[in-house]
């Protein structure tokens, strides 16, 4: 069972983040803080859930969190500064954009920058230990994914919709014949070698 709470303090905010591993897309980081002592029966790290649980945990956390906001660094901010550094700076924005102020920051992974004087520990693995933890990784990934369903639309042949700007073996195929996009983080390795494109599917 995750646990409710880590410092014991009321607006103890729960920060994750999704996409990092991706070539496209932006990273998405989220923090939620949750009523005190609030239990779900189905809440638990997003990548333990299907597409449905995560869709109704969403709009569970979205109704009864006393506070959620959700951050972006877009794939220009990544190329720029770096993964890491957007990730920390997608965090950042999602904290600031909580409607009430963060006692304490639960940071799912093991580094963080430090926002402002707001006290953090950082919990490898906390989406499955940390109930606030686990719902910003589901607030992050279901946001992600609207994200990239919008985006395939435009770019239909990358099929973000399936792969959410992951390296599947479809998604580096469609780079290779296609080029990449102005949403392709360019400072990634699109095509790391020719071995992996010739184990592709032919078809997209």
């Amino acid at each position: 069972m995750l646990l409710s709470t880590f410092s014991g303090e009321l607006l103890e905010a729960g920060v994750d983040e999704a996409g990092r591993g991706c070539l496209a897309g932006p990273v998405v980081a989220a923090a939620v803080i949750l009523p005190p002592d609030y239990k779900h029966h189905l809440l638990n790290d997003s990548k333990q859930l299907n597409r449905k649980q995560r869709e109704q945990i969403r709009e569970d956390v979205l109704r009864d969190a006393v506070a959620w906001a959700i951050g972006e660094a877009t794939p220009a901010e990544i190329d720029e500064i770096n993964i890491l550094q957007a990730t920390f700076l997608a965090m950042h924005r999602a904290i600031a954009g909580l409607a009430q102020t963060a006692g304490y920051l639960l940071i799912d992974g093991n580094r963080f920058k430090p926002y402002g004087q707001v006290p953090h520990t950082c919990i490898v693995k906390g989406d499955g230990k940390y109930l606030s933890i686990a719902a910003a990784s589901v607030l992050a990934k279901t946001h992600r994914d609207d994200v990239m369903q919008r985006l395939a639309e435009e770019y239909a042949v990358f099929g973000w919709e399936r792969n959410a700007g992951y390296p599947t073996p479809e998604h580096r195929q469609a780079i290779a014949l296609h080029g990449a996009t102005p949403y392709h983080r360019h400072s990634f390795t699109l095509l790391p070698s020719p071995q992996l494109l010739s184990d592709a599917p032919a078809e997209l």
